[in-house]
């Protein structure tokens, strides 16, 4: 296999630093991901959810995402060290040795299942490894590397995290859960591929069929828009079907405009700085969309 864990010269162990561990987890995404779940463990319930299964599914969850995290890193490693935007990632770049790596995600792994299963519920935990094999194996060992539609496809994995919050404390998944999946899957195309035409003559090098690469900057942009709006009607469906109120429509039309705003500069405008900017407001955005349905259910217990 091309990205076999052999035949790789040996690292030196004083090379690398216990932050190298941490970075391996991605905890910047992985926050973003447990603010989505705790939304949907708030979402979950009328009132406040209980404390141990708010408290032990995060950090379940957290574990889990950061194992699978660090399995992207040690599949993707030939591949990061070809772009500048990754090549300094630790494995990347062998100041971590990827033996190390490998026993430091299944740990992660491991650790977080375990909780889940123990602590939480077995529902959330199955949904969990179901996760993490999503994103570790089926998107970065095979979709990545096989197809345009990688991150469409892929992003299943990635949506994940409301419904492993609201599973967490309800131990059962219902429609509104699955509805706050289908936000984070629409978003995920938009959000990513605004990424990758940014660094679209990174993937060219490493030979990654992103679609800008395989198809075009032109397509790409357009794609954007498209899902954009895609992703603007599915973030309307919470106050369509009752799951929010007033307060979360006049935040999240506000949010959209200024989402579809970006996504118009990223598909007709020829400012260079457009895609990566798209893509940062679009992190914003999605915390935004979750702020404002954690913000419109307490606003409604209260009224």
């Amino acid at each position: 296999m091309r990205d076999s864990l052999v035949a790789e010269p040996p690292v030196a162990l004083s090379t690398w630093h216990w932050r190298d561990l941490v970075e391996l987890g991605k905890p910047r995404v992985v926050v973003v991901m447990l603010v989505c779940a705790l939304v949907g463990m708030a979402l979950s319930v009328p009132g406040l959810p209980p404390g141990d299964a708010v408290v032990f599914g995060l950090v379940g969850i957290g574990l889990a995402a950061s194992g699978a995290a660090a399995f992207n890193h040690i599949l993707d490693r030939r591949l990061d060290a070809m772009m500048v935007r990754t090549a300094r990632r630790p494995v990347a770049s062998r100041r971590l040795p990827t033996v190390l790596a490998l026993g430091w995600a299944l740990l992660l792994s491991v650790t977080g299942l375990g909780l889940l299963a123990w602590q939480v519920n077995l529902l959330t935990a199955w949904l969990t490894l179901a996760s993490l094999l999503g994103y570790a194996l089926v998107y970065t060992a095979f979709l990545k590397r096989a197809t345009p539609q990688n991150i469409t496809i892929g992003g299943l994995a990635g949506a994940a995290p409301p419904l492993l919050g609201w599973t967490s404390v309800t131990g059962s998944a219902e429609p509104e859960a699955l509805l706050l999946v289908l936000i984070v899957f629409a978003w995920t195309p938009p959000h990513f591929w605004a990424l990758a035409i940014h660094k679209r003559d990174e993937y060219a090098r490493a030979n990654v069929p992103m679609l800008p690469v395989t198809h075009g900057e032109a397509f790409t942009r357009l794609q954007v828009w498209l899902y954009g709006w895609l992703t603007v009607a599915i973030t309307l469906l919470p106050y369509a079907t009752g799951m929010a109120g007033a307060v979360y429509l006049v935040g999240v039309a506000a949010l959209n405009v200024r989402f579809m705003q970006w996504n118009w500069r990223v598909w007709r405008t020829k400012d260079e700085s457009a895609p990566l900017a798209a893509f940062w407001f679009s992190i914003r955005y999605i915390l935004g969309v979750f702020a404002l349905l954690l913000l419109d259910h307490h606003a409604g217990l209260v009224g």
